[in-house]
């Protein structure tokens, strides 16, 4: 069974990222505003990025990585520009966010 990394363009510019191990599903739940939170305030979403992973942990660690990401690293990632991705990554400072959190 695949499992997917995705993310959401949301009103006003924002992104969400998120892992399923059924996109389709996932997505129409999204579009309802089925969750309470963050893209159920933020409707319409539309689907921009995904990636398909053989195991639901390896989902959930993309998912983690793209969270802790600046809005233009994202955007790249979107476009498929993996060498302002990786040029993005190189210049960062400060510590690292790929886990999503800064503490």
């Amino acid at each position: 069974m695949p499992f997917w990394t995705y993310m959401l363009h949301c009103r006003g510019g924002a992104f969400y990222t998120g892992h399923t191990d059924n996109l389709e599903v996932r997505l129409a739940q999204h579009e309802r505003g089925w969750f309470e939170g963050f893209t159920s305030k933020l409707l319409p979403v539309k689907l921009v990025w995904c990636e398909e992973f053989p195991t639901r942990h390896e989902a959930f660690v993309m998912e983690r990585r793209i969270k802790g990401w600046s809005r233009a690293k994202k955007m790249a990632l979107i476009r498929g520009d993996w060498n302002l991705i990786s040029a993005l990554a190189k210049g960062k400072n400060g510590p690292s966010t790929s886990s999503g959190r800064t503490e």
